[in-house]
């Protein structure tokens, strides 16, 4: 006989009620009106307004489950996570979590902007339910992950937008909670710390209960199993996160797109006589000769390799460097624009001897999704290359780079042992490099592919 699964997060009937005044001067009418009314028959009169935040919202989510809230401004989403924390009580209705609740709510709720960073962690942590004892074992975990070097003894009112995120998020995740609630405060962090934060999520999510607000729907379809769409404070839908999310981009993107068409952008300059013959071998989208001379063009500029970057691997060989090169001249860049060709080349030094090594690359997007990669073993695997304790690996990709949506994208490279369905991470590192893309001709999806033909065609009369 089969169990219901566990809940922690119960929602029913959820609603939350506020009284609007116009004047201050009515907070002390309406109770003297209600009385006057009750004793002398005087009409009632109401001098406020109702304003439902949340109604009749109803859910659960169980361990190891994922639940994504969206929905425009105002919709109610970071009502409803304060209900969850219990930072705020219910009108109706009634919500309960089962173990511990961490809440990573609006930027610096929790914080004492006068204390340093290092009293906040402990005023924090001891709210969230820690004893002094559990938070002095868990404090250089903390200060870790944050990662704000000195300004951990500085007041937090000298801190960044980036280091309150930084402190406030290290200080939720590390109280071990079995359930996490994150608002949207994480799209102040810098690219790199939400690649942290996505990665440390993802892990989260196997074990413990995430609820996760965003107006990002691609970080909603990447993270949650399930999500639940708000439209004034009712539910409008829970179901599925893809479906929902694609739900909410019908009904509320669509009503603000412009299908009148607009003016071509201005030319920054002209391209004469026809496109040059491009060898089948070697396609490149003709069109990026026009775009390359608007302000559409795809400029992505390439971070110098980050030597702190997060890495881990079981040793005996470590990645050296990784470069972006040029695909004709093989000089590194440190700019590029997409649709060229490229190499990345990966370097490698081994410790010991690797008798099958294999060695590769991904680009991902800022929440951590693979776009594209690739790795040496089926161009090498009837010829492993084994090397020595001493030797040294490099690993070139050439390719055309495809055309970036504005945004931050990173390179993850690694070296392993082994074949492609069983071997062992000897070193990879997160982030390697940061891609930038500053403008750009793509206006939907993940990449811009260079089409080898777009063709429009009319007709007339009885040839339509």
């Amino acid at each position: 006989m089969s169990s219901d699964p566990p809940v922690t997060v119960s929602a029913t009937g959820l609603g939350k009620r506020y009284l609007l005044w116009e004047n201050p001067r009515d907070r002390l009418r309406q109770p003297i009106r209600s009385r006057l009314s009750r004793w002398l028959k005087v009409p009632e009169k109401q001098y406020f307004k109702e304003f439902w935040a949340l109604r009749d919202v109803s859910f659960a989510l169980h361990p190891g489950e994922t639940l994504g809230v969206i929905g425009r401004n105002g919709s109610g989403k970071s009502t409803l996570l304060q209900l969850v924390a219990g930072t705020l009580s219910p009108t109706l209705g009634t919500c309960r979590a089962e173990g511990r609740v961490s809440a990573l709510l609006e930027l610096g709720a929790g914080f004492n902007p006068e204390f340093t960073g290092k009293d906040n962690v402990y005023l924090n942590a001891a709210i969230l339910g820690l004893s002094k004892a559990e938070i002095d074992a868990r404090y250089g975990d903390i200060v870790a992950f944050a990662d704000i070097g000195d300004f951990i003894d500085q007041p937090v009112k000298t801190y960044s937008s980036g280091m309150y995120v930084r402190l406030a998020f290290s200080v939720a995740i590390n109280t071990e909670p079995e359930v996490l609630v994150v608002d949207e405060a994480l799209a102040v962090g810098d690219a790199f710390f939400v690649q942290k934060c996505m990665r440390f999520m993802r892990r989260f999510k196997e074990d413990g209960s995430l609820l996760f607000v965003s107006h990002d729907t691609d970080a909603v379809t990447a993270l949650c199993d399930r999500a639940l769409l708000l439209d004034h404070g009712t539910v409008e839908t829970l179901g599925p996160a893809r479906d929902v999310c694609n739900l909410y981009r019908k009904k509320y993107y669509g009503q603000f797109q412009d299908v009148s068409g607009s003016a071509a952008p201005h030319l920054a300059g002209t391209v004469d006589g026809t496109p040059e013959h491009v060898p089948d071998e070697d396609l490149v989208d003709q069109r990026l000769k026009y775009i390359n001379t608007t302000p559409l063009r795809n400029d992505i500029e390439i971070e110098p390799m980050d030597p702190r970057a997060d890495a881990f691997g079981q040793g005996g060989a470590h990645i050296v460097s990784v470069d972006v090169l040029d695909g004709v001249s093989g000089a590194p860049l440190s700019w590029v624009v997409g649709g060229e060709l490229v190499t990345v080349r990966v370097r490698t030094r081994c410790e010991r001897a690797v008798e099958r090594p294999i060695v590769g690359f991904m680009v991902k997007d800022r929440l951590g999704q693979v776009l594209f990669g690739d790795n040496t073993y089926l161009t090498h695997s009837g010829v492993p290359m084994p090397q020595p304790a001493d030797g040294t690996l490099v690993a070139e990709f050439e390719f055309r780079l495809p055309v970036l949506p504005l945004g931050d994208y990173f390179i993850d490279a690694s070296i392993a042992e082994g074949s492609q369905s069983e071997h062992v991470q000897l070193h990879w590192i997160h982030e390697a490099r940061a891609l930038r893309s500053r403008s750009s001709s793509v206006c939907t999806g993940l990449v811009g592919v260079p089409m080898r033909r777009i063709e429009l065609r009319g007709t007339k009369g009885e040839d339509a």
